[in-house]
């Protein structure tokens, strides 16, 4: 969770910084999405057993959107590569966890 914060208030500082048309399609996309899998992981964490690996899977179909989404958001060339590298850096490391929650369950 704390990682997934930590990307979200990186992701929230380059939000501003993107041109405006950009910031307000595929940035409000984004960021909606980030905000939906940090929704899903905090009810994962207090769901029940039965419970979690549907929030879990959830959580982890939002997340695989958003990392989509990000890619398309750099290849039009409004992510510079030193702010995508920095964004994909930390969520491939939440994808490793959010990948042995899923293992768990």
């Amino acid at each position: 969770m704390q990682k997934l914060t930590a990307a979200y208030l990186l992701w929230h500082d380059f939000l501003n910084q993107l041109p405006r048309l950009t910031r307000y399609s595929l940035g409000a996309k984004i960021d909606s999405l980030f905000t939906e899998t940090l929704e899903l992981v905090l009810s994962a964490r207090y769901a029940s057993k039965d419970g979690k690996l549907t929030l879990i899977n959830k959580a982890v179909v939002k997340f695989d959107a958003l990392k989509f989404f990000l890619q398309i958001l750099w290849q039009s060339k409004a992510l510079d590569n030193k702010k995508y590298l920095r964004l994909s850096e930390a969520l491939a490391e939440i994808g490793k966890i959010m990948g042995g929650w899923k293992k768990l369950f």
